[in-house]
């Protein structure tokens, strides 16, 4: 077994943390303030507190020395909602350099699929990089700004796996309560949707399985969005919820061919079953 820092043990990281801790490995957790260090410390984690936006997370290098981490998981959201992108990339900057510095030899990136360009094709994992961004203009400037990040990762010398990971349902992610803030659902659009408990069993997979690669966390068997949003309101029982207009425009899918031949099975293999989990 081996010993875990997970840095950001929000909503995908806390899980991920008590799944790699039943399974034996010694985990350690972060958060951003001493509050969340608590609530992680109240659940029998291994908590401590770093924020990569801020001076003193300098000695994050040191805490890991001490905790003797062999792996590192960075899980934090990109922030582009708060209008923050090059934060993003400066935290990676960071915790690779204080990886660098540590006695840790792997790192694995949680990302996203907004990697991939606005085109309606499947998405294999080498349809997205930071050379394809630079050259072609249908690459999104957040696509960019994740890539750039993951360049950071790849050209670090690290051991690393980046998972891309589609849109994350599961636990207060109910797609049905906000499928009508939507301005349209597309019959020929795929959903591309990964729940929870698959999120946190793909990157454990990754931490035990995977070396120096790139993978894409998305349910193999999806629906259009035509079909997925209203069936996640039926299940979710939200009878008054008015859908947004259905359109025909197509949409990128998301492969994860990769994932599977490298022997992950799947919790829920279609988004069906997915949405069974949630509503139960």
């Amino acid at each position: 077994m081996s010993t875990i820092t997970v840095v950001g043990a929000g909503w995908l990281g806390l899980p991920l943390c008590q799944n790699l801790a039943l399974k034996g490995h010694n985990v350690y957790a972060s958060r951003t303030t001493e509050e969340g260090k608590n609530e992680l410390s109240s659940k029998g984690l291994q908590a401590f507190v770093s924020n990569l936006n801020e001076p003193a997370s300098n000695g994050l290098s040191s805490i890991l020395l001490s905790q003797q981490s062999e792996i590192v998981v960075g899980s934090f959201p990109p922030g582009f909602r708060k209008g923050n992108s090059t934060g993003y990339i400066d935290s990676w900057r960071n915790l690779i350099g204080q990886v660098r510095k540590s006695n840790a030899k792997k790192l694995i990136m949680i990302s996203s699929t907004t990697v991939y360009p606005n085109l309606a094709e499947d998405m294999p994992e080498d349809a997205a990089s930071l050379a394809l961004a630079e050259q072609y203009d249908h690459f999104s400037d957040n696509a960019r700004t994740m890539l750039q990040a993951e360049q950071l990762l790849i050209d670090s010398g690290l051991d690393y796996v980046i998972l891309r990971c589609s849109g994350l349902i599961g636990p207060n992610r109910n797609p049905a309560r906000f499928a009508s803030k939507l301005k349209q659902i597309s019959r020929s659009a795929p959903a591309n949707m990964l729940h929870l408990q698959d999120a946190v069993g793909i990157a454990t997979f990754a931490i035990e399985n995977a070396s120096n690669t790139i993978l894409n966390a998305t349910t193999p068997n999806c629906l259009s969005k035509a079909e997925f949003y209203p069936l996640a309101i039926e299940k979710a029982k939200l009878d008054n919820t008015v859908l947004p207009p259905i359109v025909d425009i197509p949409d990128k899918r998301i492969l994860c061919n990769k994932l599977i031949a490298l022997g992950y099975q799947f919790t829920f293999d279609n988004l069906p079953s997915a949405l069974d989990d949630i509503n139960g």
